[in-house]
């Protein structure tokens, strides 16, 4: 039985996470990233979906702290946050092919 707060805050994060994963446009966009650090037009450019769609994804995936963004100049290049998360978007590859 769930008591501790710790315990019930660590599954809601978890709950995030996979939410922000459950979306065929952000597991795309993870694809993307899983080559390095792509602003905007880089990932609009690869993707059949409109920039605000995109936008709105890459939100989301920043919001669950999946991707990090950095701004240099006018663009924001966004990329995978951390090595552990890269690792497990690609043993999915790996394991659903």
């Amino acid at each position: 039985m769930r008591t501790n707060l710790h315990e019930i805050l660590l599954f809601e994060k978890k709950a995030e996470l996979f939410k922000a994963l459950s979306n065929t446009v952000r597991l795309e966009i993870l694809d993307i990233l899983l080559d390095g650090e792509k602003c905007v037009n880089d990932i609009v450019e690869k993707l059949s979906y409109e920039q605000p769609h995109i936008s709105k994804s890459l939100a989301k995936l920043r919001s669950s702290g999946i991707i990090k963004d950095q701004k240099r100049g006018l663009k924001v290049y966004y990329s995978i946050s951390k090595q552990y998360i890269a690792d497990f978007i690609k043993y999915l590859n790996k394991s659903l092919l």
